[in-house]
């Protein structure tokens, strides 16, 4: 007579119970790993022993994974910025200058995974579409903390806070963009490029831009000359 094997609770691979945080680490750390990185969700779960419907509990999809990994970096900022009890006096300027400096303060302890997913990897910038919630979340951050000081009410009221938050983002991926190649030591042509073109900006708001824009000119040419 055939008999039948009972499972036993030893049988079954054990699945671990997981929350955002950790789904979004073993995401990137096996991103970088290598080219075996499960192409669904089901082997991504599979491969690391935990439900898929835990997955589906914080995230729809890899897409919605990834852009959520951006949010973390930029909640990560804002955090950082509101728990400065100085912030909130610092002028526009300086406010951009420590928001530029602290966001990428956290690109740069991420910057394998930033690289892979915006440069090395097939899609490169094209892949921008992972920074859509980013760019509204940093677009309205702008708006309402930045521009929004009194002492230049004359000169901000001929720019709008969506067109003032629009440049603070192209700003932003002209700084990626500069970060992404920076082969310097501790990236300290990166925290120039910041100073200066955060100065450049700014400034048109002032009287006399011309020498700014010479300025970041001059440093912009030499780098590209070497």
């Amino acid at each position: 007579m055939a008999t039948t094997k009972k499972t036993t609770t030893k049988d079954k691979k054990e699945t671990k119970k997981v929350d955002e945080n950790q789904i979004i680490t073993l995401y990137m750390q096996q991103m970088l790993m290598g080219d075996d990185f499960p192409k669904t969700v089901f082997a991504f779960c599979k491969k690391n022993d935990i439900e898929e419907s835990d997955f589906y509990t914080f995230f729809g999809s890899f897409d919605s994974l990834k852009q959520e990994i951006w949010n973390k970096f930029l909640e990560n900022t804002i955090s950082t910025l509101h728990n400065d009890s100085s912030f909130s006096g610092f002028s526009p300027k300086n406010k951009l200058l420590t928001l530029y400096f602290t966001l990428f303060e956290v690109l740069t302890l991420n910057r394998s995974y930033v690289l892979y997913t915006l440069k090395d990897n097939k899609e490169g910038l094209s892949n921008l579409a992972q920074l859509k919630q980013f760019r509204m979340a940093m677009k309205e951050f702008v708006s309402n903390h930045i521009a929004t000081d009194e002492s230049r009410a004359s000169k901000l009221s001929k720019i709008t806070k969506p067109v003032y938050s629009e440049g603070a983002w192209i700003q932003f991926l002209f700084i990626l963009k500069f970060w992404m190649d920076d082969n310097s030591k501790g990236f300290e042509k990166t925290d120039i490029i910041i100073e200066k073109s955060v100065n450049t900006v700014v400034d048109l708001l002032d009287s006399k831009p011309l020498e700014n824009i010479i300025d970041l000119g001059k440093f912009l040419w030499s780098e590209r000359k070497m």
